[in-house]
Parts: structure tokens; sequence; C-alpha cells
């Protein structure tokens, strides 16, 4: 019945999982709500979380070692043939049932700090635990802000062919005029017929290629994908952010003192330190006490015939024993040396690990900051390349109406300013988005 009932209970969950996935607006989504779900629904994320809950429970688990256990229970058998009878203390040849009732309880006092230490590694454990879950939840964050731009700068590319296609479509009207009325020749159109098919094929790549933006944030948002699955394009411009005015040292070494993952790897070195001494408490003696009651009923009479009754005999078999026990370990086959040997190797990949991470970290801020400061310049420049080249076009634009220059003369300037327009926006979002990864190794909000 149990096992109905959670079975039961888990479909319900996600039957209203499932509902309220498909009734969920995926038409307007921001960054704030796109990040939202993804934490929501990322399994890595919820696998740290599950992990964490070990931890806890092992803590638990540990602290339980200092109170003193206790169990008892009962047992009912018959013996047949010769054996003694428990009432007259004789050898008979008869069936003798019986009904034992017991209880014992122990309580450890000292074991080399064994108990006390590994209170303390879980309470550790799960100090590293939490970090652990704010790292995955920062690497969750940074993909889809990643995926989210991509989405942008897929729109702004689309945009900029369906312009371009526009402005080819206009020169083929006016062009297709003039050739009717004898002004131009008929190579002149077929030109322009040509240009056009191809900037139909670059707008149809970059609906594609926006749908591909799309899907892979729906994917990292763990969500549905279909044609209905947009977002709020937020006015972002590259003036609104600036790198920091620090350098990579300065970047690294805030991000030492904020980074989930450094803190959850110094951690881990801090727990094997104290796996080092758990392992060694092994060649302390242990030292404890116990206790145990019993008392039981036999369905035999006694010396004169009489078979007492079950809460007589319970009560007047009952009996009590205490004890002291110490154990020194000797000899153990190794076993405690093999398993320090063990905690003391498993430190230093703790520390390797530790090492690791901190020049992972160095190695991705001088990355982000080199990617950051190229961006910069990269926007710089071709923002004063868009600025000459849409001079350029419109001039090309006004001799070639006027029959000035020819098709090809004409189409090279349109192509070399709508080009310089994707490169801008390449570079636009590229920085924004290297920017954002700067401000997030210092700690600043992660948004738009």
């Amino acid at each position: 019945m149990k096992k109905i009932y959670l079975s039961a209970v888990a479909f319900l969950l996600i039957s209203f999982s499932t509902s309220f996935a498909q009734n969920f607006d995926y038409s307007r989504l921001d960054l704030e709500t796109c990040i939202e779900i993804a934490l929501e629904n990322n399994l890595t994320l919820q696998r740290s979380q599950t992990n964490l809950g070990i931890s806890e429970a092992n803590l638990i688990e540990s602290q339980g070692q200092r109170l003193p256990s206790w169990s008892t229970g009962a047992s009912s058998g018959y013996r047949w043939g010769r054996s003694i009878n428990p009432v007259t203390n004789l050898f008979e040849n008869n069936r003798i049932g019986n009904i034992n009732l017991f209880s014992s309880s122990n309580l450890t006092l000292f074991a080399g700090q064994q108990i006390t230490n590994s209170i303390q590694q879980n309470k550790i454990d799960i100090e590293a635990g939490r970090f652990n879950v704010l790292a995955t939840e920062n690497s969750i964050t940074l993909n889809v802000i990643n995926f989210f731009i991509n989405v942008v700068f897929n729109s702004e590319q689309l945009k900029i062919a369906q312009n371009q296609l526009l402005s080819t479509k206009e020169q083929l009207t006016n062009t297709t005029k003039l050739v009717d009325a004898g002004s131009l020749p008929l190579a002149n159109k077929l030109d322009i017929q040509a240009q056009n098919a191809t900037n139909e094929l670059e707008v149809i790549n970059a609906t594609n290629n926006l749908r591909i933006a799309k899907l892979n944030l729906a994917q990292a948002m763990q969500v549905p994908f279909n044609d209905n699955f947009n977002i709020v394009i937020p006015e972002v411009e590259a003036e609104e952010y600036s790198m920091a005015d620090k350098e990579v040292g300065e970047v690294f070494e805030s991000a030492l003192i904020l980074m989930p993952e450094i803190k959850s790897a110094e951690l881990g070195v801090e727990s094997a330190e104290m796996g080092v001494k758990i392992a060694q408490g092994g060649y302390f003696p242990t030292f404890g006490i116990g206790g145990s009651a019993f008392s039981n009923y036999i369905d035999q009479p006694n010396f004169f015939g009489v078979r007492d009754g079950f809460g007589t005999q319970i009560g007047n078999n009952f009996s009590y024993s205490g004890n002291l026990q110490l154990n020194i370990p000797l000899l153990s086959n190794m076993r405690n040396r093999a398993n320090v040997q063990r905690a003391r190797l498993q430190k230093r990949l703790s520390e390797i690990q530790e090492v690791e991470t901190v020049n992972q970290l160095r190695q991705d801020i001088e990355s982000a900051y080199t990617s950051a400061d190229a961006a910069r310049q990269s926007y710089q420049a071709s923002h004063v390349r868009v600025s000459s080249l849409r001079e350029a076009f419109r001039i090309s634009q006004q001799r070639f109406d006027a029959g000035a220059i020819n098709f090809a003369d004409f189409q090279l300037a349109q192509n070399n300013f709508f080009n310089a327009q994707a490169d801008l926006v390449t570079a636009k979002y590229t920085y924004i988005f290297r920017v954002k990864v700067l401000d997030f190794y210092l700690g600043n909000p992660l948004k738009l």
C-alpha cells in the first residue's frame, strides 16, 4: 500500500508539473524569468542539493553516536528430546516451550575522538555542499545569460538580413522599371535578381540560426520548445557597459574571496584533514558501558506440579546485567595503518584539487579579461567602420540611381555596409557578455 501511495503522489506531481509547463506562457520571457526557470528545473542543481541533504543526514548519524543505543525484543520456541528443564533444572525428555523477553543498551564513552572528528567532518562537508550548490547556481546563471544574449544577437542579425533584402527588393523594383523602359540593359536586372536570391537565402539562414539559439536557451531551461517560445529583447547599448577599473590581479583577488568553488575546495582540504584524524583514532582504545535485562516464561510445572502464570514467571525470572567494555587494538591486520595512509592520500588529492580550482579560476579570469578587452576594441573599431561604410553606401546608392556607377560597384558598397553592421552586432553582444562575466567574478549582479 505504501508503494502504491508513493507512486500515486509521484504521478500527481509529474502530471501537475507537466500541466504547468504546458500552460506556462513562454512567448515573453525576460532574462530573470529564464534564470529562475533554469534554476528550478536543472537536474545538476537538484543533484547538488540532494548531496547536501545526504551530508546533513550523515551529520545526524554521527551526532547519534554520542547517544546510547537501546534495543528490546522477544523470542518464542520449543525444544524436543532430552534437555534441562529450566524450572526444575533436571534432565527431561519432554517438549519444552518458552517465551524470552530481553532488552539491552550500550553507550560509547571514548573512541579515540573518532565520534567528535566525524561530527566536525560532517559539518565541514555540509558547508562545502552549500558552496557547491551556489557554484552550480552561478554556472547555470552564466550559461543562461550566454544563451539569452545569443538569442538577442541572432534576432539583430535577422533584422540586418531582412533590411538588406528589403533594400535589394527596392533596387530590383526600380531597375525593372528602367529596364522595361529601355533605360538600362537586361543584365542589370538579372544581376539584382541574383543578389535578391542571395539575400533571401541569408534571411533563411538567419531565421534558422535564431531558431537554434532559442532551442539552446529552452534546453538550458529544460522546458519544451515550440514556435511560441520567445524572449523580451531588452534595450541594451554597449556604451552602458564598461569594464571594471581593475587589473587582472585585482579581479582574481576579489574572486578568491567571493567564488563559492574556492570555498568548497578549501573546505574539502579541511574535511580530508578530519578524515586523517578519524583514521588515526583507530589506534586508540575504545571504552563504553552497557546493560541488559532478561526474563522468560516456561510452559512446564515446578517441583510441586504447579505451572505459574505468565506474569508471575516474567516477574520472578527478571534479571539484570551491567558491564564495562574496553577494546585495545593491539593487532588489526594492518587495517589502521592502511586507513591512515589512505586518509593522508585523500588529503593530498584534496590539496591538489584546491590548487587546480585556484589555477582554473585564475585562467578563466585572465581569459575573460583578455576577451573583454579585445571585444571592447573590436566594438569601437566596428562602430567607426559602420559609420564610414554607411556614408559610402549612401553615396553609392545616389550614384547608382543616377547611372554613374554599375551594379557591381553598388553591390560591393551595399555588401560592405551590411557586413559591417553584422560585425558590429557580433562585437556588441560579445563585449556585453564578456563584461558580465567580469562582473560575475567581482560579485556584481548578473543581469542585463
